[in-house]
């Protein structure tokens, strides 16, 4: 299917490629225990190595889907906070989808690597930066959280340029990259008590066996 196709059947965000959608515990950064509505969508041109969601990365897999089926499921679970993930979602026009879950009463909660121009309106952006595809100028200014992955002690100068980019209000995270985190938290754990504007994320949701 020709991308132009594809776009056609989106509908200028009207359908959205959905991978999965169901209600958890956001296990990681600054929301971690929260109950939860995740919306997954598919979709990422960034290409991490140790993406644990590298099923998404193809959008073509996932039928549009449009956006009144997800906000009737979201909505009728108890907790009022929706996690908007992915894949990276800001490949989409969000504007319809953010809106009518607005309309429902229901904040939402961004996780993008914000290499994409951002649209949709948010309550909460985690930005988590990628090197392979660094962030946007404007996702540094939107960003209430940010989180970095660390996989080697080289990722430490990462996180330190990113976070020179964010504003004072920005929330700072460190998180273990989940396949070397036993032997990259000790380094996490000294470097945070070493540099205390940053906190360790963990992720609680797989010490859970929870998605």
């Amino acid at each position: 299917m020709a991308a132009f196709e594809y776009g056609e059947l989106l509908d200028e965000g009207r359908r959205l490629p959905l991978v999965e959608d169901f209600y958890t515990i956001q296990g990681e950064g600054y929301h971690a225990g929260k109950p939860a509505y995740f919306i997954r969508l598919g979709g990422c041109d960034v290409g991490c190595s140790w993406c644990d969601a590298k099923y998404t990365w193809n959008p073509r897999l996932y039928p549009p889907t449009p956006i009144e089926t997800v906000v009737e499921r979201a909505a009728s679970y108890p907790a009022r906070a929706i996690v908007l993930t992915g894949g990276e979602p800001l490949l989409y026009p969000l504007d319809p989808l953010t809106d009518a879950l607005h309309a429902r009463g229901l904040e939402i909660f961004l996780e993008t690597s914000g290499s994409h121009p951002f649209s949709g309106r948010f309550d909460w952006v985690c930005l988590s930066p990628k090197r392979r595809q660094p962030p946007l100028k404007e996702a540094y200014a939107r960003a209430d959280e940010l989180k970095v992955i660390v996989e080697r002690e080289e990722d430490f100068a990462w996180a330190e340029e990113n976070a020179c980019e964010v504003s004072l209000r920005c929330r700072l995270y460190l998180q273990p990259e989940w396949s070397v985190s036993e032997r990259v938290m000790p380094l996490l754990v000294e470097y945070a008590k070493a540099n205390p504007r940053w906190n360790i994320s963990i992720q609680t949701h797989k010490y859970m066996h929870i998605p």
